[in-house]
């Protein structure tokens, strides 16, 4: 045990058979999970005062939105799987999402035993914490969406009798919060990051005009799958002509 903790070859370990049959499994319960929730929300679209067709349009505006953020990630995972092998980035990267946290967490992890990210220090026995530690990490994430969901459901319910006017405000008013808080976190990196937003926001705004005045809904579902190719389109530029992060 000893000695298996203390190789640097750990990549075996990392693709082992088991931690395979473990990621395809939460890989399936996601998907399977995916498919109940779309069942249920057609059996209860009428409830929703929505048609089969507005649903069906709703699934393929949120499959569009998803691309870009869906390339995203998988450019990151792609790029993690020499350092921790495939069945943990499946796991970890493709069910949380947030790259820069797994890899903040494994890092932390390492320094713990004196060892880094990658290099000959990181070995077996560093790579299971490291594992560990990312894993904590995701379910503390879970049980706190767990726990707090259904008492953030029980205070809206009871805002909706209050003001339902409000509680309309509220899901649009977070999810703009959000957005933007993502996007104003990138402005002071590099010049090219803030070309990058601004094409985006300018080809996202003329989607949406271009959609209203045109009459065409599609570019509303797309608008922003159109406006994060743009924005990589002129970041690469940028970044080619020299406007991107300075050299350390």
């Amino acid at each position: 045990m000893v000695t298996a903790s203390a190789s640097a070859d750990y990549l075996p370990l990392a693709n082992a058979p088991v931690l395979w049959i473990l990621a395809l499994s939460v890989m399936g319960v996601v998907v399977v999970q995916s498919l109940i929730y779309m069942r249920a929300v057609r059996r209860n679209a009428a409830s929703a005062d929505m048609s089969q067709a507005e649903v069906t349009a709703a699934f393929r505006a949120g499959g569009v939105a998803a691309i870009g953020p869906s390339l995203a990630v998988v450019l990151v995972a792609i790029a993690l799987l020499p350092l921790f092998g495939t069945p943990p980035v499946i796991v970890r990267v493709g069910l949380i999402g947030s790259a820069a946290t797994e890899v903040a967490s494994a890092s932390i992890a390492a320094g713990t035993m004196d060892a880094n990210l990658g290099d000959a220090t990181f070995t077996r026995g560093v790579f299971i914490v490291a594992l560990m530690a990312m894993s904590l990490s995701g379910a503390g994430w879970m049980l706190s969406a767990l726990i707090l969901t259904p008492i953030f459901k029980r205070s809206s319910h009871k805002l909706e009798k209050i003001n339902p006017a409000f509680m309309s405000l509220v899901p649009g008013a977070a999810l703009l919060a959000a957005f933007a808080a993502l996007t104003f976190r990138e402005i002071p990196k590099s010049p090219t990051h803030v070309i990058a937003i601004a094409v985006s926001a300018v080809t996202m705004a003329i989607c949406l005009a271009a959609a209203h005045i045109l009459r065409q809904t599609w570019l509303k579902e797309w608008g922003l799958g159109i406006s994060v190719l743009a924005g990589l389109v002129a970041a690469y530029f940028a970044h080619y002509a020299g406007l991107g992060m300075p050299d350390a």
